[in-house]
């Protein structure tokens, strides 16, 4: 009698269950891991701004590194290393021009004479917390995020969607840490900036090139508006703000030819465990 060959399981079916309500908890723990530990490690090292080194030690890249830490170990927890880090769905090759205007939009956004003036140790520093920032918030939404959302078989459109908007929601919590009513405009300029990422996951193939243009991103956008060497501000930094209407012109434009012709959008859904 023969016997029947193991055929490994697809990437979104291997790996735990994880309920959409098993996912908001994780959400809300990684927003608590930044939101606390920022407070408390700021207040015990009398620290409550990033306009220094030490102050951005404190109160960025300390809490920006444990919320990083305890996203990848939900990851190995699941078991979700390969679908939360490479993208098989790919998208007509025009897109990588999303990236290409972002990383326009970031070499002309940096401030570069601000932070000549704050040293290399503080630069090496900011550059270090927006990369936690990146594949953080990257590794959340973008990796686990769309992973729960395909395993519960939503078409690509929705995943798309849906990713964009719990990432541009969880940002509504600044509205609790000082950010106020614009904190509504922040959520939607978010969610906009998370299509953009996601749609960068998907060209590259890869979660990490997001990660990498998210944290470049963020640091340019401080470097030009909150590291200022006078109070005139810096005219680079509407280049990274240029970069949401730029692209969503093009993408409003060309969104018919975003999937490839054979991409049809079917999502195995992962059996319960």
């Amino acid at each position: 009698m023969n016997t029947p060959k193991h055929v490994p399981a697809p990437p979104e079916t291997t790996g735990r269950h994880l309920s959409y309500l098993g996912f908001a908890g994780v959400v809300v723990a990684y927003l608590a891991i930044i939101k606390v530990s920022g407070m408390l490690i700021g207040g015990w090292a009398d620290e409550d701004d990033i306009l220094t080194t030490r102050g951005l030690v404190f109160t960025m890249l300390i809490p920006l590194g444990l919320a990083l830490v305890f996203t990848y170990g939900v990851v190995a927890a699941l078991g979700w290393w390969r679908p939360v880090m490479r993208d098989d769905r790919p998208v007509n090759r025009w897109v990588w021009l999303v990236p290409a205007v972002l990383l326009v939009a970031i070499l002309l956004g940096i401030n570069y004479s601000a932070l000549s003036e704050k040293g290399w140790l503080f630069v090496v520093c900011l550059l270090i917390a927006t990369q936690f920032v990146g594949w953080g918030e990257e590794g959340m939404f973008r990796g686990i995020g769309v992973t729960v959302l395909r395993r519960h078989g939503l078409r690509e459109g929705q995943v798309a969607l849906w990713s964009s908007l719990i990432f541009g929601a969880v940002h509504l919590s600044n509205a609790f840490t000082g950010g106020g009513a614009g904190s509504i405009a922040q959520a939607a300029i978010v969610s906009l900036a998370g299509y953009f990422f996601y749609l960068t996951r998907r060209v590259s193939g890869s979660n990490a090139v997001n990660s990498v243009t998210h944290g470049l991103f963020d640091f340019s956008l401080i470097s030009g508006t909150v590291i200022l060497l006078d109070q005139e501000g810096y005219l680079g930094s509407f280049a990274p703000l240029l970069a949401y209407p730029i692209l969503a012109i093009i993408l409003l434009v060309k969104r018919r030819s975003i999937e490839t012709a054979d991409h049809t959008g079917d999502i195995p859904v992962a059996p319960a465990s």
